[in-house]
This record gives structure tokens, C-alpha cells and sequence, in this order.
């Protein structure tokens, strides 16, 4: 049986506006790299930030799992060179 997702209103609208469709974002979750934990410190629930691959296009998901296992989509999107490392894996120093 699947695992269910659920999904921010923010990661929906980023989705929407990067033409990335629920069964990529699940492809990044099981088959993906965790490059960074408990990204978004105070939150209610620990987070990782999941890079991934579907196709040529990179995908960086944050994902939030609460006490009883549920997992919960934040954001979804493409890094861009600017911002991460060659191989998306490690953020740049900002100015």
C-alpha cells in the first residue's frame, strides 16, 4: 500500500507553477538523497530536504514526518546553480 502524502497549500502552489506532478515528488521521497535535516528549526515537526531526479531535472523536496509517522510536503523546486553547488547538494555562501 502507498504511503500517503499530504501535501502543504505552498508545496501545491509551487508544484503548480513548476509543472511538477505528486508522482515526481513521491519518485524524490523514495528514491532520492537526504542532503540536509531538520531544515526548518522550530517547527512543529523535524524536516528534510530530499534531492532527487526525475528525468535531466533536479528536484529538491522539504518534508516534514510528524510523531505518528504521517509525512507532510512543504515545498517543492528546481535549485538553481546560483543558489546550490554543482551537483545540488550543498547551498552556496550567500553576500
Amino acid at each position: 500500500m502507498a504511503e500517503t502524502l499530504f501535501f502543504r497549500l505552498h508545496a501545491r502552489e509551487q508544484m503548480a507553477a513548476r509543472n511538477v506532478a505528486p508522482d515526481a515528488v513521491r519518485s524524490v521521497l523514495v528514491n532520492g538523497e537526504v542532503i540536509e535535516e531538520d531544515v526548518r528549526e522550530g517547527r512543529p515537526y523535524p524536516t528534510r530536504l530530499i534531492l532527487g531526479w526525475v528525468g535531466n531535472r533536479p528536484l529538491h523536496v522539504l518534508v516534514a514526518r510528524d510523531p505518528e509517522g504521517r509525512k507532510y510536503v512543504i515545498t517543492v523546486y528546481e535549485p538553481t546553480p546560483d543558489r546550490w553547488s554543482d551537483d545540488f547538494r550543498t547551498r552556496r555562501s550567500q553576500p
